[in-house]
């Protein structure tokens, strides 16, 4: 049950901001603020005056049927009302209870997405590719917009490490629940014996931040210059393009050298600092997450996984929500891949609702 007195201040609170807004006196800074807040609360207020008024409708419904004088055909009609009724509330409750809960920031933003091999070698490269990919083509399917920031790759097609910036609607809130050590079981392709090997990848998400987020002063960085080196390098390396960057009160490092440019490089490396240092301010506001940024994306240990993707057996198993589906290369096509996010969404938000109540 949601305390009464809740409700009512929410239905108080969109009288009053209606007034507001129809007197023409707010003034002009805050008019865009008002209307937000007038514009969500115009979501959940029908619910919230259905909610109000259940108790006093069921008592109405409830003397029709236990009158002795009430026709049965009457009594029949009422008793098929009261179960529209409660079940009608019953979802409004749902609704409600999902309206009051505090909301993440970060939703609504873009998302920089960070993929690195972890154990298990050349396999664990190959993995975090396929791990790639398969983003790539989600992102494709959804129509979202992803940019390589950084890529370095290894031997046979495997990647060490790459960095994307993905663009679209809510971005972030439909990735944020993919970080942590993906874990991978499959017999590879230089195994004699057909035994299957264990390895893992890494993936962090981070709400891409604006500089509105975070203010990063020039007083507090220091950029270093360098040569650029490896697959690509070759045509750079003559000059000192590639740019590292510490951000020295957070202690946080970035380097960049996928570009010929300095100013490109610099750009790029900015872009992934303030994200970093905006997902690390993050944490530092919640008590429930940890202020060290490994501890989001774990060491690359197997054991540290929150995902497991099986492919003699063709499964994926999500270990947060003990979820398994039989359909591993539709989820590596991106063709179900929302299946396990709106099962994650609604266990994150079952946890907030148990808190709230």
């Amino acid at each position: 049950m949601i305390p009464i007195n809740k409700i009512k201040d929410l239905i108080s609170k969109h009288e009053l901001i209606e007034k507001e807004l129809s007197s023409g006196e707010v003034e002009k800074k805050k008019f865009a603020e008002k209307s937000k807040e007038y514009s969500n609360l115009n979501d959940i207020i029908n619910q919230a005056k259905e909610y109000c008024s259940f108790e006093n409708n069921k008592i109405e419904l409830e003397k029709i049927i236990n009158d002795e004088k009430s026709d049965k055909e009457f009594k029949e009609l009422a008793k098929v009302e009261l179960n529209e009724l409660i079940i009608k509330n019953e979802n409004n409750e749902k609704k409600i209870k999902l309206f009051l809960l505090p909301k993440d920031e970060a939703d609504s933003k873009n998302a920089i997405i960070e993929i690195r091999a972890g154990t298990g070698g050349l396999e664990a490269s190959l993995f975090a590719s396929d791990l790639f990919k398969m983003y790539e083509k989600i992102s494709h399917k959804k129509k979202w917009n992803l940019e390589i920031i950084s890529i370095s790759k290894s031997d046979a097609g495997g990647l060490k490490e790459v960095i994307a910036s993905i663009k679209g609607k809510n971005i972030y809130s439909s990735l944020k629940y993919e970080s942590g050590v993906h874990r991978v079981q499959r017999v590879p392709d230089t195994e004699t014996q057909g035994r299957v090997h264990t390895s893992a990848a890494t993936v962090a998400v981070l709400p891409e931040a604006e500089e509105v987020d975070v203010n990063i002063e020039d007083k507090d960085l220091r950029i270093d210059v360098f040569r650029s080196s490896g697959p690509g390098g070759q045509s750079v390396n003559t000059t000192d393009s590639a740019v590292r960057i510490t951000h020295i009160p957070s202690g946080i490092v970035v380097s960049q050298q996928d570009e010929k440019s300095q100013i490109r490089n610099k750009e790029k490396g900015l872009k992934i600092l303030r994200s970093r240092i905006y997902e690390f301010e993050r944490q530092k506001r919640d008590e429930a997450r940890s202020i060290d940024r490994k501890s989001k994306i774990g060491s690359g240990d197997r054991s540290e996984r929150i995902r497991t993707y099986n492919f003699p057996q063709g499964r994926v198993t999500d270990h947060r929500i003990n979820l398994t589906l039989h359909k591993l290369e539709e989820f590596m096509e991106g063709q179900i891949f929302d299946d396990i996010i709106e099962n994650l969404s609604l266990q994150a938000q079952e946890e907030e609702l148990s808190k709230l109540n």
